[in-house]
């Protein structure tokens, strides 16, 4: 008898050089990432704003394909965002490791400013935020030192708050005790107005600590987070400094390059670094996709490249001067069952049909929810309509995932009945509260209508929006499909009374009316499932049957 034994013994695989990932891996409105890498786990970590929950959190076994695993803070005791603008709330956290713990600090503006949450397990549950009320700054972030000590380094004003010029700020630093959760010690000025205060450095921000070969390496951002964006590094032999800055700063800019390019990536910066297990180094920052100059509809969101070490200095993005849309697969051993489709990138499909009981977790609301507004009910959305308003500084009954692509569209089919003027439901691409457009389902005069409006925006005299189409409708029992599409004309409005049978209401509208470089702020344009009552108490509902956007 022949007896043939067959041994599987390959469980991982290293990815060929020939393959490479694609930029941004996080698309759409993901600024100010923050990375740190467990054994051969990556977890990463965003700005939110305004949007709850707040602080999605990401995953990845090799730094490719990266998957939502929630939010660090996704109850209402933790995040309290009633009144808070679009563009305030959550701003630029930390995410750290030590000794089994993860840790987050960041800064909730207007209310509380700069905290501390914790959690074993990143999925949560976090802890409830521990406020710092001696950190006077932004952008907080922790290092642990090898000798067992903890440090906090954050934005703060400068030299006795004489500003020397716009923009002067300083990089300052405390000890800080992770079980008492607060600092200790005296506050210590590490770095005064930025590389070289002579030239009026503006916003040096987004401190990070890190130590290698003997060196305490501290790099910011700096020059402000929008085109002169950069970042900068600086060294000490000692953590208390004095620091010395590079004298080939900045590390990484796009600002001097010829604004023609084809396919700019503009504004990068508030960058992260990370060592792989294999001993590579790479960082993550915020970069902008911008069409007709500096306009932008996707927010600031997140990139990654290789980092090289080069006379003991980080340079991010080595050999280009310009950031790829695509750069070789780091070289990291991955389980063989990991898939390598990252769900978040430009050319990913999101479709859902509700098909579980719970809301998928790449969702967001603006500002924390007071009331349970919706149900999913294995098929379907329920929604009640809120009295709010999505140009008000309150909750709305507004789901929301954000738009990824300057080309693209967002599409869904909505069961909504109403002769009330007042009552609307339907499909919002929403920048703030004085920049969108909505394409709803309402009445007029008790006769069912389509409707499509446009946000006052910042200079308008008027308060109100703009009806910009009323397109009547004959059954209004009948469910509706409504779609936004996206490209270089601008936005165009389509609904369908018919499975896909589309009509178009207004086409080309102007997308720069959307853009960052228009709306101001932090954010990127959202889409989003949208209802309310405009003020009025109501009973009412819509039923979503699916949500499709790409």
């Amino acid at each position: 008898m022949r007896i043939i034994i067959i041994t599987l013994t390959i469980f991982t695989f290293t990815f060929s050089l020939a393959q490479n990932y694609k930029n941004p891996i996080l698309s759409g409105f993901y600024p100010d990432p923050s990375i740190c890498r467990v054994g051969e786990d990556y977890y990463l970590v965003t700005s939110s704003f305004a949007y709850f929950p707040g602080l999605p959190l990401f995953h990845s076994k090799d730094l490719v394909s990266w998957h939502q695993i929630g939010y660090a803070m996704n109850r209402k005791e933790q995040l309290n965002l009633d009144g808070a603008q679009v563009s305030r709330g959550l701003f630029a956290p930390t995410l750290r490791y030590h000794d089994g713990v993860f840790y987050i600090v960041c800064t909730l503006v207007d209310k509380g400013c700069n905290f501390v949450i914790s959690s074993k397990d990143p999925k949560g549950p976090w802890s409830n935020p521990t406020f710092i009320p001696q950190v006077n700054g932004i952008d907080p972030s922790l290092f642990f030192d090898d000798d067992g000590k903890v440090y906090l380094t954050f934005n703060s004003i400068p030299p006795d708050n004489i500003s020397l010029y716009n923009g002067h700020r300083t990089i300052r630093m405390y000890e800080f005790d992770v079980r008492e959760m607060k600092v200790k010690g005296e506050e210590k000025l590490l770095i005064n107005g930025g590389t070289d205060i002579q030239k009026k450095p503006v916003w040096i921000e987004a401190p990070h600590l890190l130590k290698k070969d003997g060196w305490y390496y501290l790099y910011c951002a700096e020059g402000g987070t929008e085109y002169n964006h950069s970042e900068v590094v600086f060294r000490s032999k000692d953590i208390n400094g004095p620091y010395s800055p590079y004298d080939k700063n900045p590390i990484l800019t796009q600002r001097t390059l010829d604004p023609s390019r084809p396919s700019p990536v503009t504004s990068t910066g508030h960058a992260d670094l990370v060592e792989t297990a294999e001993g590579d180094w790479y960082a993550v920052f915020l970069g902008c996709r911008p069409y007709e100059g500096n306009h932008y509809n996707t927010g600031r969101e997140t990139w990654m490249t290789p980092v090289k070490w080069i006379g003991g200095w980080p340079i991010i993005n080595p050999g280009h001067e310009t950031v790829q849309y695509e750069y070789p697969v780091p070289k990291i051993k991955a389980p063989v069952f990991t898939s390598k489709v990252n769900e978040f990138a430009t050319n990913q499909t999101f479709y859902d049909h509700f098909d579980d009981t719970v809301l998928n977790n790449r969702y967001t609301f603006l500002r924390t929810p007071v009331v349970d507004f919706f149900k999913v009910r294995k098929g379907y959305l329920d929604m009640k309509l809120l009295p709010t308003t999505c140009d008000s500084l309150h909750p709305i009954a507004m789901i929301a995932d954000r738009q990824n692509h300057l080309n693209g569209y967002v599409m869904t089919r909505l069961l909504f009945n109403t002769l009330n003027e007042n009552e609307k439901a339907g499909l919002i691409v929403f920048q703030n509260e004085k920049h969108y457009y909505y394409l709803c389902k309402s009445a007029v005069n008790q006769v069912p209508v389509v409707q499509l409006w446009k946000g006052p925006g910042k200079d308008s005299v008027m308060h109100h929006a703009d009806l910009l189409a009323s397109v009547p409708l004959q059954n209004h029992n009948n469910a509706l499909q409504l779609k936004i599409e996206v490209n270089e004309k601008g936005y165009s409005f389509y609904y369908a009374v018919n499975r896909d049978k589309w009509l178009l209401i207004r086409s080309s509208l102007d997308r720069t009316f959307l853009s960052t470089a228009t709306a101001g702020g932090f954010t990127g344009c959202m889409y989003g499932m949208y209802a309310t009552s405009n003020g009025l108490p109501t009973m009412n509902t819509v039923r979503y049957d699916w949500f499709e956007r790409k």
